[in-house]
């Protein structure tokens, strides 16, 4: 049923995407000061309505969902318990006292409740593709092909709450407005504590694609794949104080041998190809395109850091800097190759990605 369902959303995206071209489904939108053509809302909503139903009521065998849905269930059916209840909770509090509060006030289900955090988190995207991306279809697909929608909507959907808010500063971090930025990372912080993470990053992935501090950050990746051991002792000490004080030994003890290669690869194709037309780039700096440029080189980076230390741990990481690649890899195959060969290798693109998705739930 599982697999059924998989397979069944990429089609729905073809078929919603192919329904929205062939009708008027597009219109004109002004996006940081300049005249766009965008898809309507309503193909947007078309689109995920059956996502929001599919993860609604996908099997509790599915990653973490019936420990979740458990969660659910035994959390406090009256105010008066939510006290007592929150005093339990040493992490992520704010994830939690949410959840209790769908728990006491608006439904006992936990299909419901899954539901109501699918159409949060799909509504997020949804709203940043649809403004951001020259191409919200295939953007929402590679988001679908990529694994992610099972990763996170189906299994590690507390942090994917975090991550979610933390993109809805897409367009403060693109105006520099880093003051309500910041508020808005250390809120999603309390939903999710690796939010955190994209505090330093919104202020090193500005400015040009590749510019001075991204290399030097992918130069610092290098570093700590050379010295591996001592990269692990040091990420031990910074964590020793917070929720993820036992990760490294945690990794260890369980055996983690790191995030696929395979997969790497994959999440790194934006940011390959960026380097590959730097040149393009650089000429029509876009400031969506840079920052998504740089955001995808910080993802790459951490990425391959998990490849060598742990692929539960690290490679959760990177997901609050890929999202910005499904921008930029749709807008790269518009502006970097040329005509005669753009729809060649659009068409490889998501041959490639089908068959990555394929290999992954198979």
């Amino acid at each position: 049923m599982a697999y059924a369902s998989y397979i069944f959303i990429l089609i729905w995206t073809a078929v919603a995407a192919l329904l929205a071209n062939v009708t008027n489904g597009k219109k004109t939108e002004i996006v940081c000061g300049e005249k766009v053509v965008r898809y309507k809302w309503i193909w947007a909503i078309i689109l995920i309505i059956p996502i929001i139903y599919l993860t609604a009521n996908r099997h509790l065998n599915i990653g973490d969902t019936g420990a979740y849905a458990q969660t659910f269930l035994l959390m406090p059916a009256e105010i008066s318990a939510l006290p007592d209840y929150m005093q339990s909770i040493t992490k992520d509090e704010l994830y939690y006292f949410t959840a209790a509060l769908i728990h006491i006030f608006v439904t006992k289900s936990y299909i419901v409740y899954f539901g109501i955090i699918a159409t949060f988190q799909i509504f997020v995207l949804v709203k940043i593709y649809r403004k951001y991306s020259e191409d919200f279809f295939i953007s929402m697909f590679l988001f679908f092909a990529s694994t992610d929608y099972i990763s996170w909507m189906q299994n590690g959907i507390r942090q994917f709450v975090a991550v979610c808010i933390t993109f809805l500063c897409f367009g403060l971090i693109l105006k520099k407005k880093y003051i309500p930025a910041a508020i808005i990372i250390i809120f999603a912080s309390y939903f999710h504590g690796s939010a955190l993470i994209l505090l330093p990053f919104m202020f090193i992935a500005q400015g040009k694609a590749w510019n001075k501090k991204t290399v030097f950050f992918l130069f610092t990746v290098m570093i700590a794949v050379a010295s591996i051991d001592q990269a692990t002792n040091i990420l031990d000490g910074l964590l020793e104080e917070t929720q993820y004080q036992n990760v490294v030994s945690d990794w260890t003890a369980w055996e983690d041998d790191g995030t696929n290669v395979l997969r790497v690869l994959v999440y790194s194709v934006p940011a390959m190809i960026s380097l590959y037309g730097k040149k393009e780039i650089d000429k029509q700096n876009d400031p969506i395109v840079n920052l998504c440029t740089n955001m995808s080189i910080v993802s790459t980076g951490i990425y391959i850091i998990s490849i060598f230390t742990s692929g539960i741990f690290i490679g959760r990481v990177p997901i609050y800097f890929s999202l910005y690649s499904y921008i930029l890899l749709p807008w790269e195959l518009n502006h970097i190759f040329k005509h005669d060969t753009r729809r060649i290798v659009k068409s490889i693109m998501i041959v490639l990605y089908i068959a990555f998705y394929l290999y992954s739930i198979l």
